[in-house]
């Protein structure tokens, strides 16, 4: 065995690969925020393409859960049309009507009991038993982080946690507002749920083209003997959107640029470009490598930010010859507004690899053109 272990090398760590075939087991999906704007632009969208892929059991079920009051026929309408404007794939009709009927919905208000009863029997009723298997369960919160303490300590009382069924509970990014808020967020998810039943995600993430940058980076062998300060000078990465903040406004007066796009997405994308190989492709392994990245980082003195951080708003100006409103004109925003709608900063990294190379972001809405790049000089 010794010789065989010595020959063969170390045995391959588990969850090693960045590909493979699984199969999806039955499931309740339970979306906290259900008929919500990520849900409307994102979630329901993804999950019919998933259908519409065969890559869905036949016995699933997603329960919306929240205001506004939807019947169970109005929320399927209000999914075909998230559907039908938001799909990015030709829609077949016999495929939505099947993906429709696993939907259904339940109104109310996050923070009264009594809608946690009601939510109780409607997944006694939708997850019939399975040999003796506790059914899957995933709660995905689509709210804002304020009302995730809310909903996690209502599912305790209620049972929803651990003891009922077998659950998931899946964070949407932001995650809290600041770090304080964060720490309390996690300390209350920690005393509901065990962590791994818990997925705290950044959407950006799925994006084809963000998940391809490990397999520019490590499988490619032109580029990783040059992949250190001595041969680049310099990373930039963009991240533009020519939308302003539409409909948003309220939520983005409490959020801004920062907050909603650098200190998650484009972090995420500075710890791929920069981060050591990782020993395997596993979770844990890609994670420990982004967080030696962030340690790295070095911390800006107050003095130091006008010389490596800008920020502003976009003003009202003309897009394809229709006038559109400034970020102070739109609905829901202050006046005299100071969130920013742009930022640029240049961060260093201090270690061996990346020693003197400044790394340029910047994101802004109302841009000229929509556009998400990572330019390497």
């Amino acid at each position: 065995m010794e010789e065989k272990a010595m020959k063969n090398g170390p045995e391959k760590p588990a969850g090693d690969s960045l590909s493979g075939e699984y199969r999806v087991e039955p499931f309740t999906m339970v979306i906290f925020g259900g008929a919500g704007d990520l849900s409307r632009r994102k979630l329901l969208p993804m999950l019919f393409h998933i259908h519409q892929e065969g890559e869905m059991p036949e016995d699933f079920a997603i329960l919306g859960f929240g205001l506004p009051e939807f019947s169970d026929s109005e929320y399927r309408k209000f999914a075909r049309e998230a559907i039908e404007e938001f799909g990015e794939s030709p829609l077949d009709e016999e495929r939505i009507e099947g993906f429709l009927r696993h939907l259904s919905y339940r109104s109310g208000d996050f923070d009264a009991g009594e809608n946690y009863r009601e939510l109780t029997e409607d997944l006694n009723r939708l997850c019939r038993p399975d040999g003796g298997r506790k059914r899957p369960v995933i709660y995905y919160l689509a709210v804002p982080p304020s009302l995730t303490p809310t909903i996690v300590v209502r599912l305790a009382e209620h049972r929803l946690c651990r003891e009922r069924f077998e659950t998931k509970l899946v964070i949407e990014k932001p995650f809290g507002r600041d770090r304080a808020t964060a720490i309390e967020l996690n300390r209350s998810v920690g005393a509901a749920f065990a962590e791994n039943q818990v997925y705290r995600i950044d959407h950006y993430l799925g994006k084809e083209t963000v998940q391809n940058i490990i397999f520019f980076r490590f499988a490619n062998s032109i580029f990783e003997p040059l992949w250190n300060r001595r041969y680049i000078e310099r990373v930039r990465i963009t991240v533009a959107e020519q939308l302003g903040v539409e409909h948003r406004g309220a939520f983005y007066e409490g959020t801004g640029v920062v907050r909603d796009i650098i200190q998650n997405h484009m972090l995420q994308l500075v710890a791929l470009v920069a981060m050591e190989p990782p020993v395997g492709f596993a979770a844990d392994y890609i994670r420990d490598e982004k967080v030696k990245v962030f340690r790295s980082l070095r911390k800006l003195e107050e003095e130091e930010f006008d010389r490596y951080a800008v920020r502003g708003q976009y003003g009202p100006g003309e897009i394809n010859g229709r006038p559109v409103p400034g970020y102070r004109q739109e609905e829901g925003v202050a006046p005299d507004s100071n969130t920013p709608t742009y930022a640029a900063a240049r961060f260093l990294i201090d270690n061996w690899r990346w020693a003197g190379v400044p790394f340029d972001v910047r994101s802004g809405k109302r841009l000229p053109e929509r556009l998400t790049r990572i330019a390497i000089r």
